[in-house]
């Protein structure tokens, strides 16, 4: 497997990780995002450049905290003032990179750093509040051809911004030349910075500066038991002390140390690409590291989504089968209904009558459903407006639910955003009228579909299409029976006898398949209903436009680039340490064991990348 292979599968988890969304606040959120954040930038500023371009020059940035001399060593390792010392200086926005003036193409466009635009030129720093950030460029026949020096702002930086353009920036080099002082080494920010660069193999050199000329064995010492202590035994050690600026310059032989040492190593081509190498095999390392949070993350954000659509989907399910139950079971024959149907056909009575074929109550029965008079239109309307309250307080119960289960939900309350859910829609009037209109105009369309031979047209038209109608929705509601006590006399008795003009007009085994229809099509005309009283929840859900398949493609991307990334470092050899002569090693680098890390750490790579592809 070759560095194409390599290229080719970083490419395409970086696509991927371009639709990773994390909007839900759920645990490790903020870390996941943050660590997407750092693959995508590391990726885009360092390796897939890098990997593209192995044999452009370096990039060393120089980084470290505030005061400690960074852009003074810039200026003492070119030999002029190329960028400007202080707190207050243009370089906080618009850090200087220095380079050989043949080297200008590869950092003139966005190989690296894409987001940051090059400038030439003096920088008239923004005024107020305008946070435009670029890297200007300074070419300089003072620095050989090969290397790139890149003057950082403060990791420490009162401005937040400058903070993160300055981790930004170390994280798109080659080569990291950290600066501290005698009074800073110690601190928090140094060690956190190299705690990073150690977790990403990343190539360093530690600077110490400002030390008094007494002091420099002992802080020596401490500084390399320090890197010791933190596995960066092999990173190269500089003491420089404390001396006056000759004319705004530093001048000390242990800056020439350095100098001489950094433009040997960038002298040599294969030299460096061992250390761009070693340093894009450490960042690959790190990233795939963190892949496994962010898969998770994304699946835990689907599984959240996942949880809220049912959280609001289900109290308006209940809703739908509290009013299938209540149009089955005889609940609705109560009241104005049963009244107005008792008007209309009369009571059990009648039925007894009629099925003993006395011909005036036949008579007063078809009298009643062909339509002369208008009992038939008030058994409908009735029959709405009681099916119709019981739909919007249904719909009402549902989002007080939905509302509720969202609130008791740290990301449901995230997404209803101030919002009250908890009453039913100001068109759910109007929707439920609507719902039980279409629903008597599906029972008259199932008559007619029913009634279509001849005999059973002239028996609708002799009973009425509204009377049948109105038999039918009396059927349906009469279906299991749930009346009680009188109710079951009077109603059940009523109910009966719509059953049997339906069965006079259909035929017994049509009513029964006929009722079913009915009662199937009230519910689909409720769920339709609801469907849109949830919408107002799941419109939000669907706004966040996460991808189901997203966290298995994340996964096959990284096993892609784990293989790949084993296939090239295994097939390899070593990459580079930093014993290895470069023309001698300079005075003033740390101790001789400093190189006796790299091959510990290239297993310790290999390690985590396997553990990682076995899911340990």
């Amino acid at each position: 497997m070759t560095e194409v292979d390599l290229t080719a599968a970083l490419s395409g988890l970086r696509r991927d990780l371009g639709d990773v969304r994390l909007p839900l606040p759920v645990a490790q959120v903020d870390t996941a995002s943050a660590d997407v954040g750092a693959v995508v930038n590391q990726l885009d500023d360092y390796v897939l450049p890098r990997l593209r371009d192995l044999d452009a020059p370096l990039v060393a940035v120089v980084g470290g905290s505030t005061g400690s001399g960074k852009s003074t060593l810039v200026n003492a390792l070119v030999g002029q003032s190329v960028t400007t010392a202080g707190v207050l200086r243009p370089t906080t926005r618009y850090p200087v990179l220095v380079h050989h003036g043949a080297d200008g193409r590869w950092f003139d466009d966005d190989r690296i750093l894409p987001r940051l635009p090059r400038i030439t030129g003096e920088v008239i720093e923004p005024v107020g509040a305008d946070e435009r950030y670029g890297v200007r460029l300074v070419a300089s026949a003072r620095i050989p051809r090969g290397c790139g020096i890149l003057d950082a702002p403060d990791l420490d930086s009162v401005s937040a911004a400058n903070r993160d353009l300055a981790h930004l920036l170390l994280a798109a080099a080659d080569l990291w030349i950290f600066v501290t002082t005698a009074g800073r080494y110690a601190d928090a920010v140094p060690w956190q910075a190299l705690r990073a660069a150690q977790q990403r193999d990343a190539a360093v050199v530690i600077v110490v500066n400002r030390v008094p000329p007494e002091a420099v064995a002992p802080i020596t010492a401490h500084v390399q038991a320090l890197l010791d202590a933190e596995r960066l035994a092999d990173a190269p050690l500089f003491v420089i002390p404390e001396v006056p600026l000759t004319d705004g310059m530093l001048v000390a032989p242990e800056v020439d140390a350095l100098a001489d040492w950094l433009f040997a190593l960038v002298d040599d081509a294969a030299t460096r690409a061992a250390i761009a190498r070693r340093t894009v095999a450490g960042a690959v390392a790190h990233l795939l590291t963190l892949m496994p949070s962010i898969i998770a993350a994304g699946q835990a954000q689907l599984e959240t989504r996942d949880r809220l659509a049912e959280a609001a989907r289900a109290p308006y399910s209940r809703a739908v089968e509290r009013i299938s139950e209540a149009a089955t079971d005889g609940s609705l024959m109560r009241g104005e209904v049963l009244a107005r149907w008792q008007e209309f056909v009369g009571t059990g009575e009648m039925l007894k009558r009629l099925e003993t074929g006395v011909g005036r109550l036949r008579d007063r029965v078809k009298a009643a459903f062909t339509g002369e008079s208008d009992a038939p239109e008030q058994v409908t309307e009735a029959i709405e407006s009681r099916l119709a309250s019981l739909i919007i307080n249904s719909a009402q119960d549902a989002a007080r639910g939905a509302d509720g289960a969202w609130r008791s939900d740290p990301a449901g309350y995230a997404l209803l955003g101030g919002d009250d859910l908890g009453r039913a829609s100001v068109e759910i009037s109007d929707r439920a009228a609507a719902a039980v209109r279409g629903w008597q105009d599906d029972l008259i369309e199932l008559i007619r579909t029913e009634g279509a031979d001849k005999r059973q047209t002239a028996r609708i038209m002799a009973f009425g299409v509204n009377g049948t109608a109105a038999a039918l929705m009396v059927a349906v509601f009469s279906m299991t029976g749930g009346l009680t006590g009188a109710e079951i006399g009077i109603a059940g008795g009523s109910a009966v006898v719509a059953q049997k003009v339906l069965e006079a007009v259909f035929g017994e085994d049509a009513v029964r398949r006929m009722a079913v229809r009915a009662a199937a099509s009230l519910t689909e005309r409720v769920e339709s209903l609801m469907a849109a009283e949830c919408d107002r929840f799941l419109i939000r859900l669907a706004a966040l436009e996460l991808d189901d398949a997203l966290p298995k493609r994340l996964t096959i991307d990284a096993e892609a680039v784990t293989a790949a990334y084993r296939a090239e470092w295994e097939s390899s050899p070593d990459g580079f340490r930093w014993t290895q002569p470069v023309g001698g090693e300079p005075e003033g680098v740390g101790g001789d064991e400093a190189g006796g890390g790299s091959v510990s750490e290239k297993r310790r790579w290999r390690r985590r990348i396997r553990q990682w592809w076995e899911g340990q």
